[in-house]
């Protein structure tokens, strides 16, 4: 009896085992095809300096035929969403709480309620042009917080519409291509307006999207300019944390009545571990050498996967009102940023 089951209980472990791997099996090709448009990508970046996420999407709807394809439609599926939840968590390695605190009060709280202001916006002018609440708080999010990554976590919480997938890969080139016009611009009205390197850290960490053109604008004046725009900016991305557990926890409240189970999001939950880790020193610096990158390569793959998946006739439907709003966001944080900065700093 004990030998008929263990035979049993052998035969269902190599059951689930053979099931598992054939799983794991499935996601390889689509996997392989959205890590060979990342590869790509960063390859493109590296050579002409250009934004490797743009590059990543770019390529990828240019693939878009594939996503259809049987075999690979597991690992694209699998790209688009495991992959950039783990990326995403992985961001917190790159901030502690004493890069916070280092800014002062008077920019933090500008920085804060710049963000705050932005998403509000976004979502009244998003209503007001006829695009839906949905619409503003995602590009909303995107330009207040960290661009593209943004944009990626945001929509993993949304409910899903038709549309969902169109218009995450719009915020995503919109506020990829306004963030590199504002690492070429902004630098120039730091020079014109005469910032000192602490107020114009602040301005280009505060309002310019994505970390690399931060880094990017402040480095191409000083490295103290460098330095204050970079925790500026990693403060923004901090935010993406409360804001998508709101996001979260305000749409699971209106479509179940009550929230149930975990209301964080793993992915949230694991930002938080990697950001407190991070603050007491307990990640080995090899270890952080090995995870930062990781992340970068995730959300790039994450993004190309998205491109795969996005018919570039289904974009080119949009209209004009997005790139209008995404424009007047971008616009109205760079002034929230400069007006707090000249009365606070």
């Amino acid at each position: 009896m004990f030998t008929s089951f263990t035979m049993k209980l052998l035969d269902q472990l190599k059951s689930n085992l053979r099931s598992q791997y054939d799983k794991c099996l499935s996601f390889f090709p689509g996997l392989l095809l959205c890590l060979t448009i990342a590869a790509a990508a960063r390859l493109l970046a590296e050579h002409y300096t250009a934004p490797q996420m743009l590059f990543a999407l770019l390529l990828g709807i240019a693939f878009h035929f594939l996503a259809e394809e049987g075999k690979c439609s597991a690992g694209i599926q699998f790209s688009s969403s495991t992959l950039l939840r783990f990326g995403v968590a992985l961001l917190g390695l790159r901030l502690t709480l004493d890069d916070v605190l280092s800014l002062g009060w008077a920019p933090v709280g500008i920085i804060l309620t710049g963000v705050g202001a932005t998403i509000l916006v976004g979502i009244l002018l998003s209503s007001l042009l006829g695009r839906g609440k949905r619409f503003g708080l995602l590009t909303g999010g995107a330009v207040a917080i960290c661009g593209a990554s943004a944009a990626l976590a945001i929509s993993a919480v949304l409910p899903k519409t038709p549309n969902s997938e169109r218009d995450t890969v719009f915020t995503v080139i919109a506020v990829t291509a306004l963030s590199t016009l504002a690492m070429i611009i902004y630098p120039i009205l730091v020079n014109a307006l005469h910032l000192d390197d602490s107020f114009a850290g602040i301005f280009l960490g505060g309002t310019i999207h994505d970390v690399a053109q931060v880094v990017g604008a402040g480095y191409g004046i000083s490295s103290e300019v460098g330095d204050i725009s970079t925790i500026a900016k990693l403060l923004r991305v901090s935010l993406l944390v409360p804001i998508v557990l709101v996001i979260s926890l305000y749409f699971r409240r209106r479509s179940s009545g009550a929230v149930k189970g975990l209301p964080l999001p793993f992915f949230v939950v694991g930002f938080c571990l990697c950001v407190g880790l991070n603050s007491m020193h307990m990640v080995p610096a090899i270890a952080k050498d090995f995870l930062i990158p990781l992340s970068s390569w995730c959300l790039v793959t994450a993004i190309a996967a998205l491109g795969v998946k996005t018919s570039l006739e289904n974009i080119l439907t949009i209209g004009y009102q997005p790139v209008l709003l995404i424009t007047l966001q971008t616009l109205f944080i760079a002034a929230w940023v400069l007006i707090g900065g000249v009365y606070f700093l």
